[in-house]
């Protein structure tokens, strides 16, 4: 079973499978087809010209459609869709990306204590609940000089009106009043 959930960002839906589509801590962004080269799904997916972009999450796809479309017609063909691929089971993903998901592990052992307390709060408060919107937020880097932190955003995080609201007002908030050594949270 597939149902739908709206996100913050209008041109992006959220279609949760049944099933795992990657590992609990993966996420995997494909901002255009170019990029789906070793997802078959995602690369079907830009086959349909209302796709734009996907996002692949724990148990979701997200699919960001063009402006010319309506979600009416667009949902049905990809519940459909994710149904009959799903259950094929041919492969989510292929070469370097398959090993890549395949090998995701939380190395935190090397970090120093500031970035493992930035880690951990983005792992236990902020992913979760952008997750629940269709996006992800991933730790990209901290300045210690400046105390900015960088995050990549994906899915529907990309190019929602209200993302930097969010960066700024929640994460940014949460960030520098749990870390004293946070300043600036940025965008990548």
């Amino acid at each position: 079973m597939i149902y739908t959930e709206i996100t913050p960002n209008p041109a992006s839906l959220k279609f949760v499978t049944g099933g795992n589509i990657l590992v609990p801590q993966g996420s995997v962004d494909f901002p255009d087809e170019n990029a789906a080269e070793d997802s078959p799904l995602a690369g079907k997916l830009f086959n349909f010209r209302f796709v734009e972009r996907v996002f692949f999450g724990k148990n979701f796809v997200t699919i960001t459609k063009g402006d010319d479309f309506q979600w009416e017609e667009v949902i049905p063909v990809v519940k459909d869709f994710l149904k009959a691929y799903l259950a094929s089971e041919q492969p989510i993903f292929t070469g370097q990306l398959a090993q890549s998901i395949a090998a995701i592990e939380v190395a935190e052992t090397e970090d120093d204590p500031t970035v493992v307390r930035i880690k951990e709060l983005i792992e236990s408060h902020v992913r979760p609940a952008v997750a629940m919107d269709g996006g992800d937020i991933i730790y990209q880097d901290f300045d210690h000089a400046s105390g900015t932190v960088k995050l990549l955003l994906q899915g529907s995080c990309s190019g929602c009106p209200s993302a930097s609201l969010t960066l700024k007002s929640g994460i940014e908030g949460l960030l520098t009043r749990m870390i004293p050594e946070v300043n600036l949270v940025e965008a990548v």
